[in-house]
């Protein structure tokens, strides 16, 4: 979908979460990375947060596994998708 709408792109930036299974330290997270380098041929910027900023965001946590579930690999294609997927996310009481 991006190379269709940006076919003269040549770097991709990614902000991810600085933690878990994609931490910054974890050698699998950068061996795939340098696979989507090497497929795309995009160079790759990539911006984490750092668990010091995290800590702050204590909800986005918690609803994220409910984020995800609702998601299921739908395209974010524009920021309207991002907030109608949180819109539908649902979960239930403890």
């Amino acid at each position: 979908m991006g190379r269709e709408r940006y076919p003269k792109a040549r770097a991709l930036t990614i902000t991810a979460d600085g933690g878990g299974s994609n931490g910054t330290r974890v050698r699998l997270w950068k061996l795939e990375l340098q696979k989507l380098a090497d497929q795309t041929g995009l160079v790759l910027h990539i911006l984490t947060i750092r668990r010091a900023r995290r800590s702050g965001i204590r909800i986005e946590h918690r609803l994220f596994c409910h984020i995800t579930q609702t998601w299921r690999g739908r395209p974010l294609v524009d920021r309207m998708a991002v907030v109608e997927l949180i819109a539908a996310t649902t979960t239930r009481a403890a």
